[in-house]
């Protein structure tokens, strides 16, 4: 039971090892006069207002003072595998023996043959050796 348990746990553990290790990840970060926002980490930040001052007939576009900031993690572009035509001759007959010696494990005992296994012996009415006092010593 522990042993099915713990390997439950272990390759739940590795499979997401190996979905974080292959994750890309973008965090975008909004900073307003060098104070942070707005985080967002699938989608885009939001913005403060625009820095366009309107003045009736002149647009006056100021100079902003805030900043954006992208973090991006990239993650694996490809999981490398590796076919058995890949393998040296020497690592082909180590793993077919290895594999060979590991189902030859399960394999099943032969099932014991009963001759008589249906056979009901008839119901004693009397202990004949117990009437005749022939005891087996």
């Amino acid at each position: 039971m522990k042993f099915s348990i713990l390997h439950k746990v272990f390759s739940i553990v590795l499979s997401l090892l190996v979905l974080v290790s292959s994750l890309s990840l973008t965090i975008e970060k909004h900073f307003c006069g060098g104070v942070l926002v707005d985080v967002a980490v699938f989608t885009e930040v939001e913005k403060c207002s625009d820095d366009i001052v309107d003045n009736g007939e002149n647009k006056i576009v100021e100079k902003s003072c805030c900043k954006d900031e992208v973090d991006f993690f990239k993650g694996l572009d490809e999981i490398i595998t590796n076919s058995f035509e890949d393998l040296d001759d020497l690592q082909k007959q180590v793993l077919f023996a290895y594999s060979f010696s590991y189902i030859n494990l399960f394999e099943d005992l032969p099932n014991l043959i009963i001759p008589h296994k249906d056979y009901v012996p008839p119901i004693l009415i009397k202990d004949i050796q117990v009437l005749d006092e022939i005891y087996l010593i």
